[in-house]
């Protein structure tokens, strides 16, 4: 079946009121932007949710796919010990996968690893608790170019489409972390020029102009959530799409950009 939803969302725990507390309030843009994420989704009626996520395990010359039956999230890194959400795994998707990318010669990993990272964690936590029964897949980016990041993006679109299930897939990854003096990777000279071209180019449907930005300035940048989009973007070529961002803010110095690629 095709891939029926696609969207990129960033993934701050501080969102969870457990976390957050009254800092959540400076969210309210990304809060308001996941609930439409989220009943679009719902719409949608995904068999899996396939999420690329910065946070796993990465390797720098190969893919990932987390080919685990079960999930668990929680928080307890963040101070958060109450918050825990259970997810089915696609283990016959991953091994579908995985199959066409030896075939292709694209190199992925199967891993299986129950715990998932909070790049797929805190996403899932408000986009799919109203779907108990839609499976999970993680995966996780690698160290290759932008072009490999595209190729992979596109062999998942063509596995996706050779299966019988319906599949939503969300790019999670945060863009700039260094859009003030006091953000995590400190200040970077380039964050908010490189936030403000990946909007741009990606309202434009340019994905080659975002293929082709310098790996310098990506870096400089500090972001996390690059290859995800490359990823996702590798899996619409050939679909006509509208991006429509939802929600773009860096309340505490980090690009958090929220946007659904309409192709209905």
């Amino acid at each position: 079946m095709p891939l029926v939803f696609a969207a990129t969302t960033p993934h701050p725990p501080i969102l969870l009121p457990s976390i957050g507390k009254e800092e959540i309030e400076k969210l309210k843009k990304t809060q308001q932007a996941f609930a439409k994420v989220e009943e679009e989704l719902y719409l949608s009626k995904p068999h899996v949710i396939a999420i690329i996520s910065p946070h796993g395990q990465l390797y720098d010359d190969a893919f990932t796919l987390n080919a685990h039956t079960r999930f668990i999230s929680s928080f307890e890194e963040f101070g958060d010990h109450t918050t825990r959400n259970e997810w089915k795994g696609a283990p016959d998707m991953s091994a579908h996968i995985g199959h066409i990318a030896m075939e292709e010669r694209i190199p992925v990993r199967l891993i299986s690893d129950d715990h998932i990272d909070h790049g797929v964690g805190v996403p899932l936590h408000f986009l799919a608790t109203h779907m108990p029964d839609v499976k999970i897949l993680p995966i996780g980016y690698s160290g290759l170019d932008a072009k490999s990041h595209l190729a992979f993006g596109y062999l998942l679109k063509n596995a996706f489409m050779d299966s019988d299930k319906r599949v939503a897939l969300i790019a999670s990854g945060d863009l700039s972390h260094g859009l003030t003096t006091d953000a995590p990777a400190g200040f970077s000279k380039v964050g908010k020029e490189f936030d403000d071209k990946i909007i741009q180019l990606l309202e434009a449907h340019n994905t080659t102009g975002i293929m082709q930005m310098d790996q310098k300035f990506v870096n400089e940048a500090a972001e996390c959530g690059y290859r995800s989009l490359l990823i996702l973007l590798g899996a619409l070529q050939n679909i006509d799409y509208t991006f429509k961002n939802y929600a773009y803010e860096a309340p505490f110095g980090v690009g958090y950009l929220t946007g659904v690629f309409d192709f209905a």
